[in-house]
């Protein structure tokens, strides 16, 4: 698979995984209560397997260093998604506002990278595969 199909479909996920993010933090800031268990499931399993996929992608086809650092982002993301989820979610205890806003600042920043890295590279993608493109066998996405 190449990376920006990789990309692109990460992407996607964290995009739904956010609207869920969105909805679960006007929740908690509006209502002032918890979201429902299998919205913060849903939300998780979503970012995970988004997070999953660019792994692979970095382990094997290699990502940009954008995507990287997005990467990097997410993984911080998700170590205070699963504090968020195990240690006050689970056990019945209000969501700290300062830590879903942190949770939320990192996945959100990560998301930017990633997207302009998507951008990025199928643009470069597209241009480099233009027919006649004599070049067009020795471009290598990263």
């Amino acid at each position: 698979m190449e990376a920006a199909r990789i990309l692109l479909t990460a992407s996607v996920l964290l995009a739904v995984a956010a609207a869920g993010g969105l909805l679960m933090a006007g929740i908690r800031f509006v209502g002032d209560r918890s979201p429902p268990a299998a919205l913060a499931m849903l939300h998780g399993f979503l970012a995970a397997a988004a997070v999953t996929l660019l792994l692979y992608a970095a382990a094997t086809v290699g990502l940009p260093r954008m995507a990287l650092m997005a990467l990097a982002l997410f993984v911080v993301a998700a170590g205070g998604g699963a504090i968020l989820n195990l240690n006050y979610h689970w056990k019945q205890r209000p969501l700290p506002k300062w830590l879903v806003l942190v949770h939320a600042g990192a996945a959100v920043l990560g998301f930017v990278l990633l997207v302009a890295a998507t951008w990025s590279i199928r643009t470069t993608s597209a241009r480099w595969r233009e027919p006649g493109n004599s070049n067009a066998t020795t471009f290598v996405e990263r």
